[in-house]
């Protein structure tokens, strides 16, 4: 992949050096349901994830919109419907076994592990695959040189951005084929987001299915192909990013 020149958050905008391993699957959800022991949160979601498209799932605060990720992730099981991604079709399959398909998730409060160092954390990566620490720390600081200075610093006393940037190398690592993002933006200054969500952008140009929740209609309909709103477990408007932005504001204000 390729970004050039380095912004004023040390994402270098020219070297993303991650490439998929297939096509890009599409995720079709037809009556999803999930449950949290007896409390059913998703109730008959239907959804319609173009091929090699970032996908923008929108709402409010217990929409349902990250119990939806986590089923698309294989981390919880649904309790009725059917879930496909690709010619894949979800049903018992652990998330390890997913993880080898392409199918990579980075969830709310990014995913790192805070008492390792940087480089410690970039060793981790290379558990998923063929892949070298020497591969994984060039692909990784060509594209965040930050985290270069920052390779034997505690990831949990980073700031939140260098966090993110740090989670999202996983996904440079691992070339997956359909990348799942929870709430990319939280805690995080608006520049920031607004870099983060560029990179993700030209993955996504380079042949990844890219499905992003996100609070804050704006910054994910810059980034988004399709998008849906998500209203007490259920898809209430789903389509343009220009439909959705209008839909948003009376559905968010109802």
């Amino acid at each position: 992949m390729s970004i050039q020149h380095t912004n004023s958050q040390g994402v270098e905008e020219s070297n993303v050096q991650a490439s998929v391993t297939a096509l890009p699957p599409g995720v079709t959800v037809r009556g999803l349901r999930a449950s949290y022991g007896r409390i059913e949160v998703l109730h008959g979601v239907d959804l319609e994830v173009p091929a090699g498209s970032v996908f923008a799932l929108l709402g409010p605060n217990g929409a349902g919109k990250s119990t939806l990720l986590k089923v698309l992730s294989g981390r919880m099981r649904p309790t009725e419907g059917e879930v496909r991604i690709g010619d894949l079709e979800l049903g018992r399959i652990p998330s390890e076994k997913l993880a080898r398909q392409g199918i990579c998730a980075i969830p709310e409060g990014r995913g790192i592990f805070p008492n390792l160092s940087v480089r410690e954390n970039l060793r981790i990566w290379t558990y998923v695959g063929d892949v070298s620490m020497k591969d994984v720390e060039e692909q990784t600081y060509a594209t965040f040189p930050v985290l270069k200075q920052r390779r034997r610093q505690l990831a949990g006393t980073m700031s939140g951005g260098e966090q993110q940037m740090l989670a999202i190398s996983r996904a440079l690592v691992t070339k997956p084929r359909l990348l799942l993002l929870d709430e990319l933006s939280m805690g995080l200054a608006p520049l920031i987001v607004a870099e983060l969500y560029e990179l993700v952008g030209q993955l996504a140009n380079q042949g990844m299915t890219v499905i992003l929740v996100e609070q804050f209609v704006t910054t994910a309909l810059a980034v988004a192909d399709r998008a849906a709103i998500m209203v007490h477990g259920r898809v209430e408007q789903q389509g343009t990013p220009e439909a959705m932005a209008e839909a948003a504001h009376s559905i968010y204000l109802a």
